[in-house]
């Protein structure tokens, strides 16, 4: 408690060394922040120009800082409907405070924008693997402060220098083939802030020498090479068998633009494959090419394998009337399901294969189904429906999440493991199908359902 009286203290001392103006720029900037600690700081600011306003009987400030206190509040959970109270009566009764307002807005970005300091920059530019700052006089011993930041959840590494300089131009963006990102900007009035980014690890050297700070920056060739090295783990000694469904005579179904399922899932299915296989999985296809295979087929190639899971993969379609609204990803685990989409979808999947499903009487059929590889295909459809999902959200929007069902699907009868069939999305639906197409929505298909096989088999032991 006393240190942190002694720090608000020390705070406190320290705006009386700056002008309203830099305070209520600094309480600005702590807002754009994403950090409850300096939301914190900007309200200890707006609570500080409140009180100067008051002082001065400033109401131009005092609106500023009411808004900011009611703002910064909000973030933290404070009660201040006191502040928005004294707010409004305040712009009730002094109509011409907005007009005020705006003349101090404007005060306050031309005093930024004139800093004050004794080292200006002139000029930034890479050469080679140099980027080299150029100022007007010669640097200090202590006028460059380095220091690095690691954001374990981005995976992301920042090098930044604190400058003790100006720079009268704008915030400028510099670009450098195998950097994700170099900004540098007027940080404070006589701080200059150089920000290096970048997903990997980069080695970083600088040296003064005269006018010039000069900063070498190199790839780390020893993280490359970790990061393709993937460790064996114990839960990775299983077998999988994967399904590209259709093929060959029987293209599945037919969606926008002409589209094929037999094509996508394949190749869905293949990167599939590469995914679990670079992760130590043993992995075999029911299909490796344009073929057609009996679906009674795929679950006896399964059994056997000894196979500890099977997975399906599909693209549904509907009615060209209703192909604008129908989309999204669903997974299906082998039931006696009476749900009327179960079985639409089942139908529909079914459809190829009629010596099968003459093969598979109903009697015979139920007699398959196994109760626990019912509840462990449940948990494995509701592992990959949620890796699906948390893949696809994070690079696209109006994601839609079908849901995990279960339904009488032939290609799953007769399998002795947990077996699920995917369907990853309409091939009907216009803007849908053209992501099913593309490598790149396919590749972040099958990495979450390779996610998903992860989390099932961890959650299994």
């Amino acid at each position: 408690m006393l240190r942190l009286i002694v720090v608000l203290f020390i705070f406190a001392l320290s705006l009386d060394a700056l002008s309203d103006s830099q305070i209520v720029k600094r309480a600005n900037d702590f807002m754009k922040s994403s950090n409850k600690s300096n939301h914190f700081r900007a309200y200890n600011d707006y609570k500080n120009l409140y009180l100067r306003s008051i002082m001065s009987e400033d109401n131009s400030l005092r609106i500023i800082s009411l808004k900011g206190i009611v703002n910064s509040g909000k973030k933290l959970h404070i009660d201040t409907s006191s502040y928005k109270n004294e707010l409004n009566d305040l712009k009730l009764h002094d109509p011409q405070a907005t007009k005020k307002i705006k003349q101090t807005k404007t005060h306050i970005k031309q005093k930024t924008i004139t800093v004050n300091s004794s080292h200006k920059l002139q000029s930034i530019n890479f050469q080679g693997d140099e980027l080299i700052l150029s100022f007007d006089k010669k640097l200090k011993s202590k006028q460059v402060n380095y220091f690095t930041l690691y954001d374990p959840k981005k995976q992301q590494y920042k090098y930044v220098f604190d400058i003790h300089a100006s720079m009268l131009i704008q915030s400028k963006t510099l670009r450098k083939e195998g950097i994700k990102r170099i900004k540098l900007a007027q940080y404070k009035p006589n701080t200059i802030r150089l920000v290096i980014q970048n997903n990997s690890k980069l080695k970083i050297n600088f040296k003064k020498k005269a006018e010039l700070l000069i900063v070498k920056i190199k790839h780390s060739l020893k993280t490359k090479k970790t990061k393709v090295r993937i460790p064996l783990r114990l839960d990775r000694n299983k077998i999988i068998v994967i399904d590209a469904g259709h093929g060959g005579k029987d293209p599945g179904a037919i969606g926008y633009k002409k589209y094929q399922e037999k094509v996508v899932v394949f190749q869905v299915a293949r990167e599939l494959r590469q995914i679990l296989k670079s992760r130590g999985y043993k992995v075999y296809m029911t299909r490796n090419r344009d073929k057609y295979v009996k679906l009674s087929e795929r679950t006896k190639y399964a059994n056997k394998k000894n196979a500890d899971i099977f997975v399906s993969v599909h693209a549904n379609a509907v009615a060209k009337k209703n192909a604008h609204k129908v989309q999204g990803i669903e997974c299906y685990f082998l039931s006696k399901s009476k749900s009327s989409k179960a079985k639409k979808v089942a139908a529909k999947e079914n459809s190829s294969d009629l010596s099968d499903m003459n093969f598979y009487g109903k009697q015979s059929f139920l007699n398959t189904l196994n109760s626990h590889n019912i509840v462990a295909s449940n948990k494995l459809a509701i592992d990959l429906q949620r890796g699906m999902l948390g893949s696809l959200k994070k690079s696209y929007k109006n994601v839609h999440d079908g849901g995990v069902r279960e339904g009488p699907f032939w290609v799953l009868v007769g399998a002795q493991m947990p077996s699920v069939l995917v369907e990853i999305g309409f091939m009907t639906h216009p803007s849908e199908a053209k992501r099913l197409v593309s490598s790149k929505y396919q590749k972040k298909i099958a990495h979450g359902l390779g996610n998903g096989i992860e989390r099932y088999f961890l959650n299994s032991k």
